[in-house]
């Protein structure tokens, strides 16, 4: 049985946004990092949708975020079982968005199919987009920073890591990022 694709997770303007659109419960909170507070909103419908898929094994969810560092601060406030980490503190010392294609090329250099959600990172050169999508073995979702992922977002997701390879190439209409 082939592995579940691996879901390189962005924080801020995927999960963390200020209007997200999955009904009127929001949830707050406070992590701390590097001496300093920071206040994330986000949608507990969401976090919901992404444990069910990580913990029933749809997908592998790793976090590819300028907040790996803080990824137990992370998992506790949005009440997550441990996740991946796709960065270090090496990779997070350059340009966070070059590393964050890095993973992304990293998990498509694995064999395992990829999902990658991030509002500023994914690439809109086509080249680089088709070399990640390629043979239905990638799905790249940019969502609207202030609302973050959607409903239909995470449906998708769903769909993709269901889908054998083969019914995904033929369906590239869903691919609307």
């Amino acid at each position: 049985m082939p592995r579940p694709p691996v879901w390189l997770l962005d924080v801020d303007g995927v999960i963390n946004t200020r209007r997200p659109v999955w009904g009127p419960d929001l949830s707050r909170g406070t992590v701390h990092s590097d001496g300093e507070d920071y206040p994330l909103r986000w949608a507990p419908r969401l976090i919901a949708r992404i444990r069910r898929l990580h913990e029933t094994g749809i997908v592998d969810v790793a976090w590819c975020t300028t907040w790996c560092p803080d990824a137990g601060a992370l998992e506790q406030l949005f009440g997550l079982p441990p996740l991946g980490i796709a960065l270090d503190a090496e990779a997070l010392a350059g340009d966070s968005d070059s590393a964050k294609l890095a993973a992304a090329r990293r998990v498509r250099a694995s064999g395992r199919r990829l999902v990658w959600t991030d509002d500023t990172a994914i690439p809109d050169e086509a080249p680089v987009r088709r070399e990640l999508t390629e043979r239905g073995m990638g799905l790249l979702i940019r969502p609207h920073p202030r609302r973050g992922l959607r409903p239909g977002d995470v449906d998708r997701i769903e769909w993709f890591a269901r889908a054998p390879r083969r019914e995904w190439i033929i369906s590239r209409s869903w691919d609307r990022s």
